[in-house]
């Protein structure tokens, strides 16, 4: 409770000497809400348990403010995070299996929940600090934002961009959120230590590389690579690669491993039309684990709607095409479908397992009027794994309205 008020109180100091230096703490301000309507419902095809079918419907609202520097060699601001989600429907009848859209307690899904926090940043030439609470997508912290509010985390990340080309950081983070909880470390993390960065060579070539120690969980080196080369006018191939290390240490909280995994994922644009096929492999010891640094911590090709294919010994392949309905006249339109299947993974009960999964998404995005940007989304997923104990179908249905309020 002390360091909260502590935290207030700097908070208030900082937004009143700015206000009264003026300069582009106000004039640099904004305020976003985003408004996101969240329906979901997973269907399970065996009986594996006794309830099997989860459903939820609720309404969530994402506010983003984010303060300007205020004027000096280091200039200070403040941003801030407020998140609310609120039930419309579901019942203790449909909710086994989980779809993470509601905080519950023994009653079940709660009428509403919220959350949120305050962080300060500092500002000197190029380098940017910030302190408390906060969204991260770095290959080693990245939050989760695929369910109605997305995860935060709180720490420290500094992130400089002195040399043309490079952005650097560096990082220590003490406490996860999770996305369907409002309580402060929900995601149990110890604590976190990061530091990497990309180099963008050309607007062909750019390449990436992280390290993290999670304190009695695991170390990760990551790196990465993506290359986009021009063909032929509305051709361009990409080829996309990501790979990570990770060794348990400490406590071993998440489990004894000692385990690679990677993907090269190659694509080719063809107007309207995108076609794309990738490969994942694991090797080593256990699966390849996350969570406590973040639900989509998770930087591989074949890492889709349900399953990321990261099973120990895991190989996965995936075809996925992709078309813009623009070229038809719709702006706004897309279309994706894709299937993947693994095999050769290990679990308790096999070391042959074998999964597949099916992905349908379309999404329609207002391109003017009073609606622009409201988006519209429909998500399914088939998944068959008899070797998993999972063989369901979901959908999931989604609609957006981010709006700037200043």
């Amino acid at each position: 409770m002390k360091s909260k008020k502590i935290l207030a109180l700097a908070t208030c100091t900082l937004s009143f000497n700015a206000l009264a230096d003026g300069g582009g703490f106000i004039e640099d301000s904004h305020l976003s809400i985003k408004a996101r309507n969240f329906y979901m419902n997973r269907n399970f095809l065996d009986d594996r348990t006794s309830q099997n079918y989860s459903e939820a419907w609720a309404q969530g609202f994402i506010g983003i403010f984010e303060s300007g520097f205020t004027p000096g060699t280091i200039g200070v601001g403040v941003d801030a995070i407020g998140l609310l989600g609120i039930k419309l429907d579901t019942g203790n009848g449909r909710k086994g299996g989980g779809t993470l859209l509601l905080e519950e307690d023994s009653d079940g899904a709660k009428s509403s929940y919220s959350k949120g926090g305050v962080a300060v940043k500092a500002r000197f030439s190029k380098t940017q600090l910030k302190f408390g609470e906060q969204l991260v997508n770095l290959p080693v912290l990245a939050i989760s934002d695929n369910r109605l509010l997305p995860e935060t985390t709180q720490g420290l990340l500094i992130t400089s961009k002195e040399l043309e080309g490079l952005t650097l950081n560096a990082g220590h983070f003490t406490a996860m959120r999770s996305r369907d909880q409002s309580e402060h470390d929900s995601g149990s993390l110890t604590s976190l230590d990061l530091i990497g960065g990309e180099y963008t060579f050309n607007d062909q070539f750019s390449a990436r590389a992280y390290h993290s120690d999670v304190e009695d969980y695991w170390r990760k080196y990551y790196v990465g690579a993506t290359a986009v080369l021009p063909l032929a006018e509305g051709y361009s191939a990409k080829f996309d690669f990501n790979g990570y290390d990770t060794s348990s240490q400490g406590q071993e909280r998440g489990g004894d491993l000692d385990n690679r995994i990677w993907s090269l994922a190659a694509s080719l644009a063809a107007g309207p039309h995108t076609f794309m096929v990738a490969y994942q492999r694991v090797s080593g010891d256990g699966n390849y684990t996350y969570g406590v640094d973040g639900n989509s911590t998770v930087f591989l090709a074949n890492s889709v709607q349900y399953s990321d294919f990261n099973y120990e010994n895991e190989r996965s392949w995936q075809a996925r095409y992709d078309f813009d309905f623009a070229a038809l006249g719709v702006p706004g339109l897309t279309f994706m479908a894709r299937y993947l299947k693994g095999t050769d993974f290990h679990t308790a009960q096999t070391h042959d397992g074998k999964a597949w999964e099916r992905d349908i998404d379309v999404k329609y995005v207002v391109q003017s009027g009073a609606a622009k940007n409201l988006s519209f989304r429909m998500r399914q997923a088939s998944f068959r794994s008899p070797d998993r104990g999972l063989n369901f179908n979901e959908v999931r249905l989604i609609t957006e309205y981010p709006f700037s309020v200043f």
